[in-house]
């Protein structure tokens, strides 16, 4: 149910005046998250400054969850709850399957692969960002239970799959990764609540946007189980380049689409 009232009306009209183009939906989560008058003035003048919604709130809606954020951490957006979709059908498709997400920031597609596929699991979730994986850790925690050993969840700090043991060489079911994929020219075109308020590092992909992923291709292979996939989000014009660097390491290459999120996720098959 809607908020009403004058109170309700004085943050529309704030919000509207700042330029947020949602100022009733915002309105609502803000008053929601506001402890009191103060606070709701707090998180009004933050969101009027700039400031990312899920930061002032606290949390980023994805796939149903409340997947908690940070400063500094890069937010979950609801184009990626399509790749989350594509690692969901491909572990549910899998017997005990074994799931990595490779830079995962706040943790969002490991929190859905979690509450989505019931039953024995195995995953790891990495990025290089040690607050991120600090951040990834409690947003995982509501799905995880150490006294249910066929539902294994690891979280480490590391440069993409540095941190993974060796046991999982040639395990891997589903490899996910939402790589920075924006190219370094286009970096000053970003929403500026983007370029102000996330770390670079988590959204340049180099000079063609995909420097990250070549590297999680061309390491793929060593760890990913005969008929496993990796899998990563980018942008439309960088389909057929992502689906030649896939087929360049030995991976059958497969696109599948969103129109209604604005979502391309490339797909890697191994079969050795």
């Amino acid at each position: 149910m809607k908020t009403t009232g004058p109170q309700y009306d004085s943050v529309v009209a704030d919000l509207r005046s700042a330029g947020c183009v949602w100022a009733e939906d915002e309105a609502d989560l803000l008053i929601e998250s506001s402890s009191s008058m103060d606070d709701l003035g707090e998180r009004v003048r933050k969101r009027s400054a700039g400031e990312p919604l899920e930061l002032v709130v606290g949390w980023a809606e994805f796939r149903g969850l409340r997947i908690g954020v940070a400063p500094g951490v890069f937010i979950p957006r609801r184009r990626t709850e399509f790749l989350a979709g594509q690692a969901i059908s491909a572990a549910v498709r899998t017997e005990n399957p074994v799931v990595v997400e490779l830079c995962c920031g706040a943790g969002a597609i490991s929190a859905a692969i979690l509450n989505e596929v019931k039953g024995p699991i195995t995953l790891y979730a990495a990025d290089l960002d040690p607050a991120a994986v600090d951040l990834t850790r409690r947003n995982l925690a509501p799905f995880t239970d150490p006294d249910n050993p066929a539902r294994s969840v690891h979280c480490s700090t590391g440069d993409l799959y540095a941190p993974l043991p060796t046991q999982l060489y040639g395990r891997v079911n589903v490899l996910v990764a939402n790589v920075p994929y924006v190219p370094t020219g286009d970096l000053p075109f970003l929403p500026a609540e983007s370029r102000d308020h996330e770390p670079i590092t988590t959204v340049d992909g180099g000079e063609d946007g995909l420097a990250l992923l070549t590297r999680l291709a061309t390491q793929a292979g060593k760890w990913l189980a005969p008929g496993g996939r990796v899998m990563s989000e980018v942008s439309e014009r960088q389909v057929p380049l992502a689906e030649s660097i896939f087929a360049g390491q030995g991976l059958a290459a497969e696109l599948r689409t969103d129109a209604d999120l604005g979502a391309s996720v490339v797909i890697g098959r191994y079969t050795p």
